[in-house]
């Protein structure tokens, strides 16, 4: 049996970082601009495994649980991506069995381009056929990032099935397409879900709200379904509801480097807090030490913490608690 079964997909990022650049204001939006036909001077480029599903995965597989991720990878022209996402996810004991390979297709790959200790990645999905394997017992199933091409398929309708056969319990984080894809459309699966986690602005985009008020966001998202919610909020740290209480956390101090990945730290490690049997404010300070590593380092990845430097961190940071709103 495992822990968690982590359903998502995994790229290859390639990080590039800009050296001049100029940032403006555009309304609300704020914008980075280039100079147009011209070079663009840039420091030295790195590639590594990434994605919300292989971020997750690896995320919860460091922090001692046991960990599977079905996931695709291309391999058209004998690429090396998949090689390199494969080997990856092995070394961290991901386990491997519900990766599927498409001939057809190069694997899911980003540029991301680093400035100011921001990023802005320019994202490409491949049409990928999901199909749900036949997946062994687990006791968590985490739901995260899908390409579009996820609705041609009766993936999220077996998983439905999948989850009402055997009372795993279901972590939803949903990515981009998930939050285009609407409530209406999801609703099975959100009643379903022990735990929903996404950001403030994709809370708001969800529920076709314009407000700021975060308990209201916290209950019309619980409405839905899920019996436990959290919204991130960037430098205002993360809110949760457990169904009676709401709950406010701020963020653990940390050398800011880069953010890619600090949300998927941020849910991996609430999730590997909750199937060990803390409750949703404790398990909120595993998901801000989690993000905190990341932060201090380039990639998604690299700062995910292990279970006993998580144990170090909530020690030495026990005065910043969870406080009811």
């Amino acid at each position: 049996m495992f822990d968690v079964t982590v359903i998502g997909d995994t790229v290859i990022d390639t990080y590039i970082p800009l050296l001049e650049a100029h940032v403006t204001k555009k309304g609300e939006q704020t914008m980075i601009s280039l100079p147009f036909g011209h070079k663009v001077p840039v420091g030295d480029a790195i590639s590594l495994v990434a994605g919300n599903g292989a971020n997750v995965a690896v995320g919860i597989a460091r922090l001692g649980l046991k960990t599977a991720l079905y996931t695709h990878v291309g391999n058209k022209d004998d690429e090396e991506f998949d090689d390199q996402i494969k080997s990856k996810l092995k070394s961290e004991k991901v386990d491997l069995r519900y990766v599927a390979e498409t001939d057809s297709l190069p694997s899911n790959h980003n540029i991301v381009l680093t400035f100011d200790n921001e990023r802005t990645i320019l994202t490409h999905h491949q049409n990928w056929d999901y199909s749900l394997p036949d997946l062994e017992q687990s006791k968590c199933i985490y739901l995260t990032s899908l390409s579009e091409s996820v609705v041609k398929t009766s993936l999220l309708a077996d998983l439905v099935r999948f989850l009402e056969r055997t009372g795993a319990k279901l972590v939803f984080q949903p990515g981009t397409f998930q939050i285009k894809l609407g409530i209406k459309k999801q609703s099975r699966l959100l009643s379903m879900t022990q735990l929903l986690v996404m950001n403030k602005e994709e809370a708001k985009i969800f529920l076709s709200i314009n407000h700021e008020e975060m308990k209201t966001l916290l209950q019309e998202l619980h409405d839905l379904g899920p019996k436990q919610v959290i919204i991130t909020d960037g430098k205002d740290g993360s809110f949760g509801f457990d169904g009676e209480k709401y709950y406010q956390l701020g963020l653990f101090p940390a050398k800011l480097v880069e953010m890619t990945g600090a949300g998927d730290a941020y849910a991996s490690g609430v999730t590997a807090a909750l199937l060990q049997g803390k409750d949703l404010s404790e398990a909120m300070r595993w998901g801000t030490a989690n993000s905190a590593g990341v932060v201090e380092e380039v990639g998604p990845q690299k700062g995910l913490l292990h279970k006993n430097k998580i144990g170090e961190v909530l020690k030495k940071e026990k005065n910043i608690v969870a406080k009811e709103l």
